[in-house]
């Protein structure tokens, strides 16, 4: 009920990033269900059926990802004065978020059920000239225990999810301060706190990591490319073909570009202060290093889909794929929900650093010096990111070009 209240009286641009979760949460239902009308319209070929619903784990790893994006930034979940004492600690609030991100998948669901049913003809007529009616199983009964394990696949996962990565973590100081300010309810290792300061920031450890599954993706994708005994695998729609183990490399890429992305950010706030560095230079890279955590990871995710892209294209150059609507909704629900995690992220790392920004102003820092550090800033990040995403994406589409 309180988690019904809070939503109720969220802001409109909280709201929209619920609705954001919902149309995802509903895209990414209405593909399991039309796996499932497949399947049932296709009973002999449960080969086929099995790999369209594996292809439905990246549309769902996106929504769950964008989610607990949503989840993570959401006013309701960050601490207030007053909260413990009302019984709402650390475990509860993470309890709460774990709610509302379930009420607002199980809404998408929703949607999509009633989306299927109705190209179904369950609901009515059957629309489009019954064309989907072969596609759905429209003359078969849907099994009520099977349809409901999908629809609630993305509500469970994503609050589960969001459960486990908000919770409180063991061995963080409690945070000092004035009762009832800011700094007695932030948590200090909290890196996702828009409220948190401007401080210098430890240096990310994900970039060994991200560098080893990097180099173990592009291995595999050769060995894969080169070996006869190779297991032979046809994604559904003519997304992509060749040998299984170029794709697992394709995955591996992905995942170490991600984990790499935060180590990458600070790094390039390191370069920007380099060599006696001046105040836009010196401002840009601190707030790159400072912000690292935050939007590194959704900027690697983001480069990890765009090298996906262009390894697409460059598959298809001078050739026409036959995609199919349910596989390019897959591709606009990967894509959508990185850049949307992107974005959430980039606008929280703006709120974090309004009251610097503020302080900067009342010092008499000029206006143009703070839009110039936001530029420098960005066409850091796009000399950096935007040569690797095409060195990654060449890589991984060479083997599969084979």
């Amino acid at each position: 009920m309180l988690a019904l209240r809070l939503a109720r009286g969220a802001r409109p641009s909280v709201q929209a990033r619920r609705l954001l979760v919902t149309v995802a949460s509903a895209g990414t239902g209405f593909l399991l269900l039309c796996t499932f009308g497949y399947a049932l319209g296709h009973p002999g070929a449960a080969f086929g059926s099995s790999l369209r619903l594996a292809w439905c784990a990246a549309p769902l790893a996106a929504t769950v990802y964008l989610a607990v994006a949503v989840a993570r930034t959401d006013p309701a979940t960050r601490p207030r004065p007053g909260l413990s004492a009302v019984g709402l600690g650390p475990g509860r609030r993470s309890v709460l978020a774990a709610v509302s991100t379930a009420a607002a998948c199980a809404l998408g669901s929703l949607i999509a059920l009633t989306v299927f049913l109705h190209l179904r003809g369950d609901l009515g007529a059957l629309p489009l000239g019954g064309a989907a009616g072969a596609l759905l199983a429209a003359d078969q009964d849907l099994p009520f225990a099977a349809t409901l394990t999908l629809l609630t696949l993305v509500p469970v996962t994503a609050s589960v999810t969001a459960a486990l990565l908000l919770r409180p973590r063991p061995g963080r100081p409690a945070a000092t301060g004035r009762p009832g300010s800011r700094a007695a309810t932030r948590d200090p290792g909290d890196d996702t706190d828009p409220d948190r300061p401007l401080l210098p920031s430890a240096t990310p450890t994900g970039l060994p990591w991200g560098v080893a599954l990097l180099a173990a993706g592009l291995a595999v994708e050769s060995y894969a490319s080169r070996s006869d005994a190779a297991l032979g695998l046809r994604l559904p729609g003519g997304l992509a073909s060749g040998p299984l183990g170029v794709l697992v490399g394709w995955a591996c890429t992905a995942v170490g570009l991600a984990l790499a992305g935060p180590a990458l950010v600070h790094g390039c706030g390191r370069a920007l202060q380099a060599v006696r560095p001046g105040a836009v230079r010196l401002l840009a890279g601190r707030v790159l290093q400072q912000e690292a955590r935050r939007i590194g990871r959704p900027l690697g995710v983001v480069c990890a889909v765009v090298s996906g892209a262009f390894a697409a294209a460059a598959l298809y150059t001078g050739s026409e794929p036959d995609t199919g609507p349910l596989s390019a909704l897959g591709a606009v629900l990967v894509v959508g929900c990185a850049l949307a995690a992107l974005v959430l992220a980039a606008v929280e790392a703006k709120h974090a650093r309004s009251q610097t920004t503020a302080a900067l102003l009342r010092l008499g820092a000029p206006a143009v010096v703070l839009r110039a550090a936001v530029a420098l800033r960005a066409a850091a990040l796009c000399a950096l990111f935007a040569p690797l995403t095409w060195g990654i994406a060449e890589l991984a589409a060479a083997p599969l070009g084979r």
